[in-house]
């Protein structure tokens, strides 16, 4: 494998000095024109970020170098505030589970951000003037005694320092009983999904005081259950269309031209368990942490604890392609198990041509498979590495044969450094990636398919 092929660059890092709990990162997400990134924590904070044009060039070599400016700090606001359920005498956490954003219509920039139980729509807009002149109110927006008031003006525009408004324009609540692990908008741009655990409902943008349940996999009897429902995605050109994954490993595309109530699957992926490699461990690896679907809605991507498939959606079979992630750590599932990390959900996602994928693994590695040639790269986010314009470099973990210098050995592994979170440029070579809670920006000078040969 490639191990000394040139590396990615690091475009830009937001690194903090000291971890809280509330720090770290929860969910990243490019918009559509990938000029801003929005990151959630789990003190419930969304920060956003905006691509710097540079001043040199709006050019078309700028584009085809990647090098079209860098992410700073546009706009922190809080999402979300802790909260208490009185009737269950539940604690609410604060968390941002996910954020997605809405396509753009106007000069304004709309986002969704859900923690486990609320969902809100945030409007994101500039202002760079001021009104001034009012008839009833005076410069500090106090009214006048209109007794005082013997002539009409025309208010008028003065130019101010530019503002970044966040301002909350819906809130969707009490539609989940359990936590909300999943939300995708739809292609139609009016309505979107939210996903718990047992329920999958769809939301009219416009209207937050109810839903329609499109899913319900919860039994008569509570302990009848199963499996439960892990992650949602509609898909990206068909309104009708979604998935959803299980704890089972299963992905059911559901069509709701068939049915408004989608508990009957259209198709359902599913990859034969070899009974002969069965565990304890099995069904706990086997669970589906992410699904996505490629950008020409053709395949599905998904996550689960060791590895990485893609699935073919005219062939429910099985996948067509899977990637061994961190294949090392399977003798390890032991110790996982008891220190929880076995729960870890991973994400994936696709590169802008669905030729290459990217997910996460421990000790700050993160994986890219080529999916033309099967062949992989384990790259690092590490802080020694953060100035500007670092070259990234790959990394190996040794778990037997023939060691290299620089091998990092399995026993060695910080479980603690964990990449769940990341997100690819819709368009180009440039990559978002969540370590604990430190962002790290890559930029690639070239096709990430040049690093896996």
């Amino acid at each position: 494998m490639g191990e000394d092929a040139e590396s990615p660059k690091i475009n830009h890092t937001f690194l903090r000095d000291y971890v809280t709990e509330a720090d770290v990162i929860s969910t990243v997400e490019f918009n559509q024109t990938g000029d801003l990134l929005a990151t959630g924590d789990k003190g419930g904070r969304v920060v956003i970020f905006q691509r710097e044009t540079d001043s040199k060039g709006e050019s078309e070599e700028v584009g085809e170098t990647g090098d079209s400016g860098e992410y700073n700090v546009y706009s922190t606001f809080q999402s979300h505030e802790p909260d208490f359920d009185y009737l269950k005498s539940l604690e609410i956490e604060e968390k941002i589970n996910k954020i997605r954003w809405l396509p753009q219509q106007n000069a304004a920039h709309f986002l969704l951000s859900t923690n486990d139980k609320t969902i809100k729509l945030w409007k994101v807009s500039e202002r760079d003037k001021r009104p001034e002149g009012y008839n009833l109110k005076d410069e500090e927006g106090r009214l006048k005694d209109i007794s005082t008031i013997t002539s009409l003006q025309v208010p008028v525009l003065r130019p101010t320092d530019l503002m970044v408004e966040v301002r909350p324009r819906r809130v969707f609540s009490n539609g989940h009983t359990y936590h909300v692990n999943s939300i995708s908008v739809n292609s139609d741009g009016e309505t979107y999904l939210s996903a718990d655990d047992l329920r999958i409902n769809m939301w009219n943008l416009g209207i937050t005081d109810r839903s329609f349940n499109i899913v319900d996999i919860k039994p008569a009897n509570m302990e009848d259950l199963t499996e439960v429902i892990t992650a949602a995605e509609f898909h990206p050109h068909h309104c009708h269309l979604f998935v959803y994954s299980s704890s089972k490993g299963t992905l059911r595309l559901c069509d709701m031209r068939s049915s408004a109530l989608c508990d009957r699957h259209t198709k359902l992926f599913e990859e034969p368990e070899d009974p002969g490699s069965r565990s304890f461990f099995s069904e706990i690896v086997s669970s589906v942490s992410d699904v996505k679907f490629s950008h020409s809605g053709r395949y599905l991507l998904t996550r689960d604890y060791l590895t990485a498939k893609v699935w073919d959606l005219n062939m429910d079979k099985g996948p067509v392609e899977t990637y061994q992630v961190h294949e090392y750590l399977r003798s390890k599932l032991c110790s996982l198990y008891e220190n929880d990390c076995i729960f870890d959900k991973f994400e994936c996602v696709w590169n802008s041509s669905d030729t290459v994928i990217m997910t996460g693994a421990y000790n700050s590695f993160f994986r890219m498979f080529d999916r033309e040639t099967g062949r992989g790269v384990t790259l690092e986010a590490w802080r020694e590495s953060s100035k500007p314009r670092a070259v990234l470099r790959t990394r190996r973990v040794y778990s037997g044969g023939k060691r290299r210098r620089g091998d990092v050995g399995v026993d060695s592994l910080d479980f603690t450094k964990k990449i769940l979170h990341m997100a690819w440029h819709p368009s180009e070579n440039i990559i978002a990636i969540a370590a604990t809670n430190n962002l790290y920006i890559f930029q690639d000078r070239v096709n990430p398919e040049t690093q896996l040969q």
